[in-house]
C-alpha cells in the first residue's frame, strides 16, 4: 500500500465511522480541490452514493465558474444538495464590496454566521430538485449536528490544532483547548447530547497529496485552478472581490503535481490570494472560533 492509498483508507474509515455515529450528518462543499476530493472520497465509501446532504456556503460574490461546477457535478452525480446564503446582510449591503464592513466583518456575516443558521435550520436552506432541474425552499428544518469539513492540517496554523473528531458546543463555538486525544487510530465518537461535532476525513493529507490523488483518480476539478494562458492561475478559491491568482503557468493537474515538487511554491503560502487571512494576521483562528469551517 502507497501512501496515497494509506490516506484514502484512512478517510475511507472515518467517512464510514462519521456515518455510523452520527444522525444528523451533511458535508460540507466549498467547491475547491480539498472538498471535491472528499466528496469523490464519499463516493468510494459508500459505493458511488453519498447517503448525506452537501451543503455549500453561497456568499453571493463566488466566481461564477465555482457555482457553474458545483451545478454541474449535482447534476451528473445525483447529488443531495444544499446552499445556504445571508440574503438579508446582502439586502443590507453589510458587505464588503458594498463599501460597508471590513474584510472579517464580510466573512463572519456571510461565511460564519451563514453557516451556522444554515446547519441549525433556522434559515431558509434551497436543496436541488433534480426532477425539477433548480433549486427550491428546503421543507427540512432539522439541525445537522454531525459536519464533515475538508480541512487539512498544513494548510493553516488554526487547522493543525483540529483531530479527526472535534466538539463544537450548540452555537458550533470551538474551544480549541477542550479536544480528545487521538492516539493509535482510536478516536472519540462518543458526545454529549446536543455537542456540535467537524469529522475531518483529510486532516492528514497535505495539498501535494491532494494533487497527486486528483491526478491519480481524474477527478474533476474547476478551470480556475489552471493557467488559461496569461500566466495566472488560483490556488485557493474563495470570494471574487477578495480572492486573487498567483503567477503560475500550470495549465493541468499533472503540471502542478510538477511545479510542487520542483520547488517553486515552496516560500508561497497556499492561502496567500485570500484577503481574509491577511487582515486576520494570517490566520483563520478568529473566524473558526466562532463556527467558520
Amino acid at each position: 500500500m502507497d501512501h496515497l492509498d494509506h490516506l484514502e483508507s484512512t478517510s475511507v474509515y472515518i467517512l464510514r465511522e462519521a456515518y455510523a455515529n452520527f444522525k444528523n450528518l451533511c458535508m460540507l462543499w466549498s467547491i475547491g480541490k480539498d472538498s471535491t476530493v472528499m466528496l469523490w472520497l464519499a463516493r468510494k465509501a459508500f459505493l458511488g452514493h453519498v447517503p448525506f446532504p452537501l451543503v455549500h456556503i453561497d456568499t453571493g460574490y463566488k466566481i461564477p465558474e465555482m457555482i457553474e461546477y458545483r451545478d454541474k457535478l449535482t447534476r451528473e452525480w445525483g447529488l443531495n444538495m444544499i446552499y445556504g446564503m445571508n440574503t438579508d446582510a446582502l439586502k443590507k449591503k453589510q458587505t464588503l464590496p458594498s463599501g460597508n464592513v471590513d474584510h472579517l466583518s464580510c466573512c463572519r456575516t456571510l461565511k460564519t454566521e451563514a453557516l451556522k443558521h444554515t446547519l441549525s435550520g433556522r434559515w431558509p436552506r434551497h436543496r436541488y430538485n433534480h426532477l425539477k432541474n433548480k433549486y427550491e425552499i428546503d421543507s427540512n428544518t432539522d439541525a445537522f449536528t454531525g459536519v464533515i469539513v475538508g480541512v487539512r492540517s498544513d494548510e493553516e496554523g488554526s487547522r493543525s490544532k483540529e483531530r479527526y473528531f472535534s466538539a463544537r458546543d450548540r452555537e458550533n463555538q470551538w474551544d480549541v483547548a477542550d479536544q480528545p486525544p487521538e492516539f493509535w487510530n482510536h478516536y472519540k465518537t462518543d458526545f454529549a447530547p446536543g455537542t456540535h461535532v467537524r469529522v475531518h476525513p483529510l486532516l492528514d493529507w497535505t495539498e501535494l497529496n491532494i494533487w497527486e490523488y486528483i491526478q491519480r483518480e481524474k477527478i474533476p476539478t474547476v478551470s480556475l485552478y489552471y493557467d488559461q494562458g496569461d500566466g495566472k492561475r488560483y490556488r485557493s478559491l474563495g470570494c471574487d472581490p477578495c480572492t486573487h491568482p498567483i503567477a503560475s503557468t500550470s495549465k493541468n493537474v499533472s503540471e502542478i503535481v510538477a511545479e510542487f515538487k520542483s520547488g517553486k511554491l515552496s516560500n508561497i503560502a497556499e492561502r496567500s490570494g485570500r484577503a481574509q487571512d491577511k487582515e486576520d494576521g494570517g490566520g483563520l483562528e478568529t473566524l473558526r472560533r466562532e463556527g467558520y469551517m
